[in-house]
């Protein structure tokens, strides 16, 4: 098959594995990027062009669009699911989990497992906003923050007043949670192919801090999930609607909580803690729908989600 990885830079880790590990598995893989796309919209023949050129068809899709240029990753996404290219996750699912409040919403209407969260606009409901999600210390999170860049932990109320005030000022649009304290400073990344866990690593924050990416210094090993932990991640991502996600779960004396659902999840922490071909499996999951797409003569990719 002739594939096409969506990818600003070929150079990251994802971006080379999955390259790799489709070629080996005799298929032609190109790398695309993104921003370098444009397109041509017409009600008889939809095409995208890169760099002077019209694209050849492609018969399947893998976006991994940064948080940065959804907008326009999306749209790109959108012109190639169009032109009845296979998407391992279609631009719609993209764009739901992308939007942190939005994702938490469709989460929440399905009985997911979350930290009790609050969003507001106004300064006037700060005090109100921090007492319904239990009180200090509360977890302050800009919406667009990525790699655990905009995440605050505030210990008290008067700090987690003027943490949220000083964001207000800034008009930035902000979350506030529960801090689950019982986690540790630890989290679950589930790797979901294909509506299957495939892979799990625990992510240990670095000495002194709450947030746990490995970004950040933190270490990752591979770790065991309960049958409620892995029914979790895979509910969230059929809400999300995605074939290919990271799920980000926190260990709480509630059960299992869903912190994240990552729609382009990085491959290198999850593949070096469990020595497993993650990159492989995305092919093999693509190998299988497109097989069945073209035995019922039309294109997998649909909403399977509301929202």
């Amino acid at each position: 098959m002739r594939i096409a990885i969506l990818s600003r830079n070929k150079n990251l880790y994802s971006t080379r594995r999955l390259k790799e590990a489709g070629e080996a598995m005799g298929h032609e893989v190109d790398i695309i990027d993104t921003l370098h796309c444009y397109m041509d919209i017409t009600s008889t023949r939809s095409t995208v062009r890169y760099k002077g050129r019209e694209l050849p068809q492609y018969d399947a899709i893998i976006p991994r669009i940064g948080a940065s240029v959804t907008f326009y990753g999306t749209a790109v996404s959108r012109q190639f699911e169009m032109m009845g290219t296979f998407n391992i996750n279609e631009s719609v699912a993209i764009s739901r989990s992308r939007d942190k409040l939005r994702s938490l919403q469709l989460l929440s209407r399905k009985g997911i497992g979350l930290p009790r969260t609050g969003f507001a606009s106004r300064p006037d409901n700060i005090k109100d906003l921090i007492k319904n999600v239990g009180g200090a210390p509360v977890v302050v999170k800009l919406l667009e923050g990525t790699q655990g860049i905009g995440v605050v932990l505030a210990d008290t109320a008067k700090t987690a007043e003027a943490i949220i005030e000083a964001f207000m000022g800034l008009n930035a649009n902000i979350l506030v949670q529960e801090y689950i304290k019982e986690a540790g400073g630890a989290d679950i990344r589930c790797l979901v192919i294909g509506g299957r866990v495939v892979a799990a690593m625990k992510r240990q924050g670095a000495e002194g801090e709450f947030r746990s990416n490995l970004h950040r210094g933190g270490s990752a090993e591979v770790v065991r999930l309960s049958k409620e932990e892995r029914a979790t991640a895979i509910n969230a991502t059929k809400v999300m609607g995605l074939n290919f996600c990271g799920v980000d779960l926190l260990r709480s004396q509630n059960g299992p909580m869903v912190m994240e659902v990552n729609s382009s999840p990085g491959l290198e922490g999850i593949e070096k803690a469990t020595g497993k071909n993650c990159a492989g499996m995305v092919f093999e999951f693509i190998e299988k729908s497109v097989v069945a797409s073209a035995n019922v003569n039309t294109n997998v990719n649909r909403t399977r989600g509301r929202g």
